[in-house]
């Protein structure tokens, strides 16, 4: 009772009364510790100068966001989807936890207007919804516990913004699609991803492409590593996407080059 009568005071009459309020209109909640919900808000490019010389932003929130995020929805679809696949059930957390998704959730939960940023020009960080989200996330696990951020992710997140049938039937996930194909045709497949020429700290770019077999066949760019491999992959399975059209494109392949390592060198 005396923490539930501190949180209404601190709501009603503490000198951060307005953010307590953005914070409880954003997500019913209101805070213990209301600076950690501040601090989720800030990304990198406005950091704040500690007094020991360090920045606070929100990546380390965003960090532990992550992984609390997923262990709940790995829990949930677990839960949900009894009959399914170990296959099944990483392709749905993937879908529901990608880059796309957290941003267009966070932004219809009205995350966006919030979130402190110090960008030069037009430049806009592509994922800076979806990274707030994660570490508000954060924020609250930290703020209320594991049971609480699980009450809240799974009835104010999941079910009030993932529509998991549609979901369902929506294929996004290339790069594991890739990866299933590759075991099922027995054959090797390495995603080699490197630093973009143009990469900055505030606008990291990457260059991602696939080898399969010892043969470069895709490639991608992206603002991180998931997203150059997810193009590279999206890049590949436009050829290996059927079954029967990818392993007659690898056959073809690799008839190819046998020809060529027991001839002259040429390819006829």
């Amino acid at each position: 009772m005396f923490d539930f009568i501190k949180r209404q005071y601190r709501r009603f009459f503490s000198q951060d009364r307005k953010f307590y309020a953005t914070i409880h209109r954003l997500l019913g909640i209101t805070p213990d510790n209301i600076e950690l919900y501040k601090l989720a808000l800030i990304h990198r490019s406005a950091s704040v100068t500690l007094p020991d010389g360090n920045a606070a932003n929100n990546e380390r929130l965003e960090f532990l966001g992550d992984a609390v995020l997923e262990a709940i929805v790995s829990e949930f679809l677990f839960i949900e989807y009894p009959e399914h696949t170990e296959g099944f059930l990483t392709q749905m957390r993937s879908r529901i936890v990608s880059r796309a998704s957290l941003d267009d959730i966070s932004d219809r939960m009205g995350l966006a207007k919030h979130i402190v940023a110090n960008f030069n020009g037009t430049c806009i960080h592509k994922h800076l919804c979806g990274n707030a989200l994660e570490a508000m996330i954060g924020a609250i696990y930290l703020d209320k516990g594991y049971d609480f951020t699980n009450r809240f992710v799974i009835n104010d997140i999941l079910r009030c913004h993932v529509d998991l049938s549609d979901i369902t039937n929506t294929e996004v996930d290339f790069k594991s699609r890739l990866i299933e194909w590759c075991q099922k045709s027995k054959r090797s497949i390495h995603f080699h991803t490197v630093s973009g020429e143009s990469s900055t700290l505030r606008n990291p770019t990457f260059n991602s492409k696939i080898i399969i077999d010892g043969i470069e066949l895709g490639h991608g760019s992206g603002n991180s590593k998931k997203e150059a491999e997810q193009k590279a992959a999206w890049a590949v399975t436009q050829i290996v996407g059927n079954d029967d059209i990818g392993d007659y494109f690898m056959n073809t392949i690799d008839m190819t080059f046998e020809r060529y390592n027991s001839g002259d060198g040429k390819i006829n």
